[in-house]
């Protein structure tokens, strides 16, 4: 591999890595979507939620602005309570969770996600044998690994953004409004990284192609 490619490789990786960061931390809390009822009193006490793939955390917060009809926003102070959806932890659980949505979502979303992170271990454990053996060829597998991940986090976006709107649109829930919040933005940072990087490096570690005629595959530079 010349030294230009094994840059753009590098820059290429670095990106891949930004991708994974943003990947865990999108799966591991809990700020995907914000919840909020509608507030009919002044002074009164609501409930505004926020959950992610694995639980729900509700807040109780007293709204003093007459002219909000909304409850929160959600960093405003009041007692804090959350839960593990009951597929994951027998117990205890949110009964707003258990009333609003489908397991099926919340069950699609969080098995989609740890399947997102299978490929990523699977893309980095090629992507470090390709530099410690010297075997460039390791990196076709690893960028194809990276874009599957992006593929599945876009898939684990979009069944928890269906499963947002059910609860929005259901008769049987009080929620008026959402927005997506931290935890959202971070998934889909997260799938533009792994899927574009994870294309761009696949075309990066493919051989060069014969830019004559009277060049052949075999007069492309040999692979360690």
């Amino acid at each position: 591999m010349s030294q230009t490619k094994a840059l753009k490789v590098r820059a290429t990786l670095f990106c891949i890595l930004v991708g994974i960061v943003l990947a865990m931390v999108a799966v591991v809390t809990d700020h995907w979507a914000v919840l909020s009822p509608e507030v009919k009193h002044h002074n009164a006490t609501c409930e505004a939620a926020h959950f992610g793939l694995w639980r729900i955390c509700t807040k109780r917060i007293v709204m003093t602005d007459s002219t909000d009809k909304t409850c929160g926003p959600i960093t405003l102070p009041g007692e804090k309570n959350c839960s593990y959806f009951r597929h994951f932890s027998p117990g205890k659980t949110s009964e707003i969770f258990e009333v609003t949505t489908q397991k099926e979502y919340s069950i699609s979303a969080a098995a989609i996600a740890v399947f997102s992170l299978g490929f990523i271990i699977m893309g980095t454990t090629c992507a470090l044998l390709s530099f410690r053996k010297k075997r460039d060829y390791l990196l076709r597998p690893a960028s194809m690994f990276y874009a599957f991940a992006g593929l599945c986090i876009f898939v684990s976006v979009e069944v928890t953004r269906q499963s947002v709107k059910r609860m929005i649109d259901s008769e049987h829930t009080v929620w008026i409004e959402y927005y997506y919040s931290w935890s959202f933005a971070c998934a889909c940072s997260a799938f533009v990284l792994l899927f574009l990087c994870g294309l761009a490096l696949l075309l990066l570690s493919l051989p060069r192609m014969p830019q004559n005629p009277w060049e052949s595959c075999m007069d492309a530079e040999p692979e360690h």
